[in-house]
């Protein structure tokens, strides 16, 4: 493995101005190329997200944001000012983070934004949607919208400016629950519909046959055109993996009448966190670096062996609880560990990011949990190195890659007062 491989990287996520579309904001601009070049200084190579769950209300209100096609238009306007702007020095574009996660979420669970969801699904406090087809409808658009900021790009800048696009989609490795056939089937059926139903029509031009049948008339069928634009408009495919789950066969819920995107796939996902050792906290996640090595493999054997960036990967911890994270350490030395397997194994994975730099506002925990590499005092807001953040430090240096390398630096860390952290 080269050191350039590993060449510091940072991964910036963008929104678009309140607005949604009209004139530029300088300010933001000015923003971004003042961190751009800051981050270019000490030798940081930025790759970029350009939509990372919200987009501006006013593209909501005005049209339903991803339920139009509008839409298409608008977020290729947006990007276009972001090749423009920054592409000089910016070559790594990722045009929307955890695709997948965000319709699901966004559409039919409705636990994260624009929160729409329909009973008898979601959680319940959804104000308005439709659960059984806008979670389609809204990936479908997003499909079309990469597919057309990737025309643009390659078309306008990508010659002069030799970089690269693609998207994100979250991926859990799952597994069978039990040996039986049901479970098996029921397995690939969940891969096809969390990762293939993004996946597939960016490598084929087409979603899965089992989407087709499952979801019928609800999932948006691709013109002859519009197959030929999203197929192969990704340079790289971006991964955000953090554990593996088993899937139970729930056949069943093919039955009801009325279906959302979950009764379509019909499993029941069991989360394994907390089962890799008897003595793994239930809040974190075992280290089980088995499922990236088989992600990455599933990656190479069925989708052609595209360049894949794991663009999150992380230990979550109790928020403030040490800065002796050692569990966090064994993670990173797993994760990093099997993803150099899986690279020797053939694997065409170009880089990877840790999630997060720092102790932040996590989406789904608040304050309650932290991944960060850095404990934030909230109250000044300093940052204080947990012994992951020395231990990374020390494997980008090429240093040793054992926890037990760190013993001194864990002693060191042991004599600062934990008050520090108290909420």
């Amino acid at each position: 493995m080269s050191n350039s491989w590993w060449k510091p990287a940072w991964r910036l996520t963008d929104s678009p101005s309140p607005d949604g579309r009209g004139p530029v904001n300088p300010k933001g601009v000015e923003y971004y190329n003042h961190l751009i070049n800051e981050l270019i200084k000490h030798g940081i190579q930025p790759h970029v997200t350009l939509m990372h769950i919200d987009f501006p209300q006013a593209l909501e209100d005005e049209y339903g944001g991803w339920l139009s096609r509008q839409m298409v238009k608008d977020f290729t306007a947006y990007a276009n000012v972001c090749f423009r702007e920054f592409g000089d020095r910016v070559l790594h574009w990722t045009t929307l983070n955890e695709a997948n996660i965000f319709t699901i979420g966004g559409y039919d669970i409705g636990g994260i934004p624009p929160q729409r969801c329909s009973p008898p699904f979601g959680v319940g406090n959804c104000s308005k949607g439709d659960s059984s087809t806008e979670p389609y409808v809204a990936g479908h658009h997003i499909l079309l919208a990469h597919a057309s900021a990737a025309r643009l790009y390659r078309k306008m800048y990508q010659g002069k400016q030799h970089g690269f696009i693609g998207i994100n989609v979250y991926s859990y490795w799952l597994v069978p629950y039990t040996n039986a056939t049901e479970d098996v089937i029921a397995t690939q059926r969940a891969t096809d519909f969390l990762v293939g139903w993004f996946v597939e029509p960016l490598v084929f031009g087409d979603y899965p046959d089992i989407m087709k049948k499952n979801a019928g008339k609800r999932l948006p069928a691709f013109t002859k055109l519009e197959s030929e634009l999203v197929k192969g408009s990704t340079d790289f495919i971006g991964l955000n993996h953090y554990s593996t789950f088993s899937v139970k066969d729930q056949s069943s819920s093919l039955k009801m009448d009325h279906r959302d995107f979950n009764a379509d796939m019909a499993v029941e996902l069991i989360d394994v966190q907390g089962g890799g050792t008897p003595l793994t906290p239930p809040i974190e996640f075992p280290v089980a670096p088995s499922g990236l090595v088989e992600l990455l493999e599933y990656f190479k054997q069925c989708y052609g062996n595209p360049p894949i960036y794991v663009h999150e990967n992380g230990q979550r911890m109790r928020r403030n609880s040490t800065l002796n994270d050692t569990p966090r350490v064994k993670y990173l030395q797993g994760f990093i560990g099997g993803l150099l397997d899986a690279i020797r194994n053939g694997s065409n994975a170009r880089g990877y990011f840790y999630w997060s730099f720092m102790d932040l506002f996590e989406l789904l925990d608040g304050y309650e949990t932290s991944y960060g590499l850095y404990a934030v005092d909230l109250k000044d807001l300093k940052r204080y190195p947990k012994l992951s953040a020395h231990w990374y430090s020390n494997f980008l240096k090429g240093k040793s890659m054992s926890p037990d390398g760190a013993i001194e630096v864990e002693k060191s860390i042991s004599s600062l007062s934990q008050s520090h952290f108290s909420e």
